[in-house]
């Protein structure tokens, strides 16, 4: 039994090869650290730490792709077809004055999330209006089919954790909140 899995840490295969071996190679000995999967525990380094200065980018593309099929989805609805989408919400037992807020959340918070404009509100629209859909439209045709909620589930999985997370450091919030912090100094 190789002695990472003995004292209870885990090892890729190249640690478990290492030990294996009689002999050692220094290839080995430099790479140790990505051998761990949370970090070498004798260095305490994390090979996978460098991802942390990723995030700003991962919010970045979270923003840019549920706020570009919202813009999509909510297009038709503002600019045209309206009035039939007020027939639509009432006709799913709903007050038809609904559907200007549900078309609003979803063009307009569309819109907000591109440009990270008040995130954490538009997020909270487009997540109601998801769980609208979802409980209203695309829940009775279930999970798995072709008209099923996975994919409105999908954008209210991304609106929910924007709610929690914001725009992220690439949005007019960040500008906002840098220009309101360097006027109170």
């Amino acid at each position: 039994m190789p002695r990472a899995f003995a004292a209870g840490q885990s090892a890729c295969a190249q640690e478990s090869i290492r030990d294996r071996l009689s002999f050692e190679n220094p290839a080995f000995e430099k790479s140790r650290s990505i051998c761990y999967l949370h970090g070498d525990p004798e260095t305490g380094d994390d090979p996978l730490r460098y991802l942390d200065r990723l995030q700003p980018v991962a919010l970045l593309a979270l923003r840019l792709v549920l706020g570009a099929i919202m813009i999509d989805h909510g297009y038709g609805k503002v600019f045209g077809g309206l009035s039939h989408h007020v027939q639509v919400v009432s006709s799913l037992g709903l007050p038809g004055w609904l559907a200007y807020g549900f078309a609003a959340a979803e063009f307009f918070g569309g819109i907000a999330l591109v440009v990270g404009l008040l995130t954490r509100l538009a997020s909270l629209a487009i997540l109601i209006d998801l769980a609208v859909a979802i409980g209203k439209v695309y829940g009775k045709n279930g999970f798995p089919s072709a008209n099923g909620c996975q994919f409105p589930l999908a954008c209210a999985a991304m609106a929910f954790a924007l709610i929690f997370f914001g725009a992220g450091p690439i949005a007019l919030d960040a500008i906002a909140h840098s220009g309101a912090r360097s006027k109170k100094t």
